[in-house]
């Protein structure tokens, strides 16, 4: 884990602790700057990801603080794919196409921190509701954080599930883009090249460092990007 990560993880087992409540004051780019013998500049850049992940409020001639948990929530929570269709009262089931350890590519290194080439899980599944395919789960694991990843029965629990329970969620990146499909994600989804597709690029930490990185595409005519946002009174 490189030192930008140290930071983030250290704020963010203080709040997750209780040992730094609601405004409690984050320690100082000075003072980070100085206890992982990092520059200035990388001591902001976490406070500021942490700021906009909306952990920490930072105040121009204050300082930096705790923020208060209304204004914690993602506009993008994190659910089961398995429950958001049974929610609906429709059927789930998954096909799980690939499964196996692989050395790990210089994209799937840098996502997971590791070093090229690094042993990694790769996992590739497709979800489907009343057997229409809505997302397929392309996965690469961290493997010194869930050793048991490749043993389980990925059509009867989800990876997410499992995850949850083995290395639960400290903490998420998002990015959401717009594609066109190529011919196996066509196959995959039962779409035709012309079918639009959103793709979201996912990073999942645990208090451990870096679990996953997941490609989750749905096809643009099944699916709904949402959520609620509560806002600080």
């Amino acid at each position: 884990m490189n030192k930008f990560s140290k930071i983030k993880q250290h704020i963010y087992l203080k709040i997750e602790s209780g040992e730094w409540p609601e405004n409690h004051p984050v320690s100082s780019e000075n003072a980070l700057s100085a206890q992982f013998s990092v520059s200035r500049m990388t001591a902001r850049r976490a406070l500021q990801e942490l700021a906009y992940e909306g952990l920490v409020i930072r105040t121009q001639g204050s300082g930096t603080y705790v923020a208060p948990i209304k204004s914690q929530t993602s506009f993008m929570a994190i659910r089961n794919i398995a429950d958001e269709v049974r929610s609906r009262g429709h059927d789930y089931r998954a096909k799980v196409h690939m499964l196996k350890e692989q050395p790990a590519s210089t994209q799937v290194a840098e996502a997971l921190e590791l070093e090229e080439g690094s042993p990694v899980f790769h996992s590739l599944i497709t979800h489907y509701e009343n057997d229409l395919p809505v997302q397929l789960e392309e996965r690469f694991v961290n493997p010194k954080l869930v050793p048991d990843y490749l043993k389980q029965d990925y059509s009867k629990v989800t990876p997410h599930e499992y995850l949850c329970v083995v290395s639960p969620l400290t903490e998420a990146s998002h990015q959401i883009e717009a594609i066109l499909p190529v011919n196996t994600l066509c196959q995959y989804l039962s779409i035709d090249r012309h079918e639009p597709c959103l793709r979201i690029l996912r990073r999942t930490w645990s208090s451990g460092g870096v679990v996953t990185f997941a490609t989750l595409t749905h096809p643009g005519s099944r699916f709904k990007l949402g959520g609620h946002l509560t806002f600080k009174e």
